[in-house]
């Protein structure tokens, strides 16, 4: 069916303009996550919170299960109302969750802001994924994908530099970060009411009849199937990834690192994950053997882990540590995992399996989250190895069952997996 017209009826720049707009999701996500490390230390010292209060805001971010539960919320509402619908709304609970981390006075107010958020951040992150891939060329589905990714990265690159220069102020300086989200999604929900709805949702809704498939049709063995491949691989990755995005700097602080480094370090990480996706997965994933392509960076992030757990954390080993993490990082896990999470699933269930495995994830990471702190202060070399493990099992598991889609249709695909069930 139409997958030749549908590229024919938007313009190249429209596809880029829709897939920028959807991806500053990703942009508001990471910003969240990063703006939170950065306030963390200052929160810390404030409210004289102590490790397991550390763990449980690190539990229930826009980092973890808020977002999980957000993601698995939104991504259903996707598949029965449409994608853009749920843009008309989750920018305006953001704003809303916002101002709790804005105006916090208490430590409940920073939980709950961080509440409100990630369950913002998670509805949107499925209503994006789908809508970008939905909306591709064919032949440009992991170069869309990569545009979401860089602005994923953007943000926490944009967030350290200025939360740099605000930090001698205090917290009250460090506010400014949330504030600019703020206006970012309130700017966002504005620009996306022009947005058209994804035309194979429009399709594939009106080929039903109105009738959206249910969770018994989403629970099927070989969605299923899809699903724990992608938590395993995803999933496994996303534990290094989230001790790295949300504790990085509190960790540099704790182990009397130069204050410079508590910026630069993550923020290199995250500008050289911005080149690499440019470069390499942008530039290669929609041409070249995927699985070969996620096994080398699989290596590379095994051998960066290594590294830490080997020589300890010191500032030259760290600086080796993130150059060989953002490269590896750029054409990794989390790439492919919006790229595979959007063609495993056929239209109609899309967003729900999207959410569905999001789910998963930040739900698994905010529980890992809460030991974390303990953990990093009681023995890093333990925590090291135990993340050096989790990235073998989600290099292993993403080798050995990673999908072949490259320059296929989304129908393609699914008639494809529908066959082979």
């Amino acid at each position: 069916m139409g997958s030749a017209v549908r590229t024919e009826t938007m313009s190249s720049r429209d596809h880029w303009r829709n897939t920028v707009l959807a991806g500053l999701a990703n942009y508001i996500d990471a910003g969240s996550i990063v703006s939170g490390s950065v306030a963390l230390a200052l929160w810390k010292e404030q409210y004289h919170l102590s490790d397991s209060f550390i763990g449980l805001i690190g539990a229930f971010s826009a980092n973890a299960i808020s977002a999980g539960v957000g993601a698995l919320i939104g991504g259903r509402l996707c598949d029965l109302f449409g994608r853009k619908r749920i843009y008309q709304f989750d920018m305006l609970f953001y704003a809303f969750g916002m101002m709790f981390l804005i105006f916090a006075a208490a430590p409940w107010m920073i939980i709950t802001g961080f509440l409100l958020v990630g369950l913002a951040v998670g509805a949107d992150i499925p209503a994006s994924w789908s809508l970008i891939a939905e909306q591709a060329p064919d032949d440009a589905r992991g170069a869309h994908s990569g545009v979401a990714q860089i602005l994923w990265y953007l943000g926490p690159v944009a967030v350290l530099v200025a939360g740099y220069f605000l930090k001698p102020f205090g917290i009250d300086g460090v506010r400014w970060l949330f504030i600019h989200l703020a206006i970012l999604a309130l700017a966002l929900t504005f620009l996306r009411s022009r947005m058209k709805e994804s035309e194979r949702w429009v399709e594939t809704v009106s080929e039903t009849g109105g009738k959206v498939p249910g969770w018994a049709d989403v629970l099927t063995g070989r969605h299923i199937a899809a699903v724990l491949y992608l938590v395993v691989m995803y999933g496994m990755w996303n534990l290094w990834a989230g001790y790295n995005g949300f504790f990085t700097p509190y960790l540099i602080e704790q182990n009397h690192l130069p204050e410079w480094a508590a910026t630069v370090v993550p923020a290199g990480y995250f500008f050289i994950g911005m080149l690499s996706i440019w470069f390499i997965f942008m530039k290669l994933s929609d041409r070249v053997n995927q699985r070969r392509l996620f096994a080398i960076s699989a290596v590379l992030h095994v051998i960066g882990m290594a590294l830490l757990a080997l020589l300890g954390f010191t500032l030259p080993v760290v600086i080796v540590h993130i150059v060989i993490m953002g490269v590896a990082g750029g054409f990794g896990a989390q790439s492919f995992f919006q790229l595979w999470s959007a063609e495993l699933f056929p239209t109609a269930i899309r967003s729900t399996a999207q959410g569905l495995a999001f789910a998963i994830v930040r739900i698994g990471l905010g529980i890992w989250s809460l030991a974390v702190p303990s953990l990093a202060a009681n023995n890093f070399t333990e925590l090291a190895w135990i993340l050096t493990g989790f990235l073998v099992i989600s290099g292993v598991v993403g080798v050995i069952w990673a999908p072949r889609n490259e320059g296929k249709s989304l129908e393609q695909l699914a008639a494809e997996r529908a066959g082979a069930a």
